[in-house]
């Protein structure tokens, strides 16, 4: 008992704060739960709160190596091994994160959350009937289970049955049903209506699905403005004049940004497809070191971004620039001399990335605001983009992206390369040569045939990027025109 043990309850005392500050402050998390594991080696909580609070950070490799002891037993605890397979998959390493998850399943079947993430790990690696198998299992084990009913829709490629169909509109109509249940639901009846091409009832099933989502996850755009005003109001030709030279010289990423489900999956899955360069997915480094920073809420906090930029010495931007490449080299697997960030949201942070590896190049992903503006409203995005729940909302934070990058190219002529997706698919060797061009790459016939390219994908557009280009998708969009008009029509904003 702690209580009769002076040690164990320091220990126990670390561990509860540790617990405490996990999401406001995961470094003092981390510190605290090292404590704690000093105190009592053995102690499985407390490496589970140091492996989250280093995962938090983006220290994936030393998280697993605080959770390896604990999870070489044959029958160590299914809590380790599940938080190991997270971080597996965080590195791209999505073998281990599927044995990590199946080790679970091997002694503890009933253990239905293990199916879904275990069907998340082998989507991600290709195998679509068995991650359809396992997505399957937890329904089976869990009929209420929305969430696997919406991974079977995330595949893109696979129909539900009838008897399925029927299944989640039994479960909808529950009176008790949990509200993210229901969002789970009426998204995946969604999808179930388009591929009937009962266009009326996808969008009514979308919608539905959005305003709960929108509900939980208020969004505020007179506050997103403001902060892409500040954005703009920061990057001047000055900034970064001032600072050329500085940063660390390293020319590995390549940044492939946008606004989300605009087509940078396959940009990045045609440059992965080069002989020297590696597609590390989406990484949150950019972000977590902007964060790092200062607050993003206002300019009136002391310690802001992206204010703090004009304040960095040149020997913080370089020391930024090595920290990022430090924790961007946990992704790369394969020994090639350039790597793919694919963060979308990166968008953001243009600036920052430049002046803290000024020899990277980047890449903007555009759509057409009605395409890409429907693929988002359908999508389920589990939160941390709130504007994505309204199309009123996805109109003005798609306007705001298109002036932003506008504002890039007034002041950092040449930087961004922009790719239209609709011109990549209709030339697509014309364009991804001008691609590969800008990255200081020589064209390879592979890229063209980047659907051969096997590797691990995350995204939603794991399984469309395994086939070859198609036109069908173009127009996709076309079949819910009647209630897009929020999303306006003007081809995608043409640069």
């Amino acid at each position: 008992m702690a209580q009769d043990n002076p040690v164990a309850a320091i220990a126990a005392g670390a561990l509860a704060n540790a617990a405490r500050q996990l999401r406001s402050d995961p470094a003092a998390a981390a510190a605290l739960a090292r404590d704690a594991l000093k105190l009592e080696p053995q102690n499985l909580d407390a490496a589970l709160v140091l492996a989250k609070a280093l995962g938090a950070q983006g220290r994936f490799h030393e998280a697993i190596e605080i959770l390896k002891p604990f999870a070489a037993p044959d029958a160590a605890d299914p809590r380790i091994l599940v938080e190991l397979g997270g971080v597996l998959g965080r590195i791209g390493d999505m073998d281990r994160a599927a044995a990590s998850y199946f080790r679970v399943l091997r002694r503890q079947p009933e253990l239905v959350k293990v199916w879904l993430v275990y069907g998340h790990a082998l989507k991600a690696l290709g195998l679509r009937d068995a991650a359809l198998g396992a997505y399957r299992e937890a329904i089976r084990q869990q009929p209420s289970f929305g969430e696997a009913y919406w991974s079977i829709a995330d595949l893109k490629t696979v129909r539900y049955s009838d008897d399925e169909i029927a299944a989640m509109r039994a479960q909808a109509a529950l009176p008790g049903l949990e509200a993210q249940n229901r969002v789970h639901f009426e998204f995946a009846l969604g999808k179930a209506m388009e591929d009937a091409a009962d266009f009326a009832g996808a969008f009514a099933h979308v919608a539905r699905a959005n305003a709960l989502h929108r509900d939980a996850h208020p969004y505020d755009h007179v506050r997103t403005e403001a902060f892409f005003a500040r954005l703009k109001a920061v990057m001047t030709p000055a900034l970064f004049a001032g600072r050329e030279g500085c940063g660390a010289p390293a020319q590995d990423p390549i940044f492939v940004v946008g606004m989300m489900r605009s087509g940078s999956t396959l940009v990045e899955q045609i440059l992965a497809s080069h002989s020297l360069v590696e597609g590390t997915g989406e990484l949150h480094h950019i972000a977590q070191i902007a964060h790092g920073l200062g607050s993003w809420e206002n300019s009136q906090t002391g310690r802001s971004y992206p204010e703090a930029l004009a304040a960095l010495e040149p020997q913080a931007l370089k020391a930024l620039g090595e920290q990022y490449l430090s924790r961007a080299r946990q992704h790369r697997r394969l020994g090639r001399a350039r790597f793919v960030d694919k963060m979308p949201n990166n968008f953001l942070h243009v600036g920052l990335i430049h002046l803290i590896l000024p020899n990277a190049k980047i890449v903007d992903v555009r759509r057409d605001v009605r395409a890409c503006g429907w693929s988002c409203f359908a999508q389920h995005f589990a939160g941390g983009m709130p504007y994505l729940y309204d199309l009123d909302d996805i109109r003005r934070y798609y306007e705001d992206y298109v002036a932003l990058m506008a504002h890039v190219d007034r002041v950092l002529p040449g930087l961004v390369h922009r790719v239209q997706y609709e011109d990549l698919v209709a030339e697509p060797e014309r364009r991804i040569r001008e691609m590969l061009e800008h990255c200081g790459l020589p064209f390879e016939p592979g890229c063209l045939d980047f659907h051969r390219t096997a590797r691990a994908i995350h995204t939603p557009s794991s399984e469309q990027v395994r086939r070859p280009i198609f036109r069908e998708g173009l127009e996709k969009w076309r079949s819910f025109e009647p209630w897009l008009g929020a999303l306006g029509g003007d081809g995608g904003m043409r640069p």
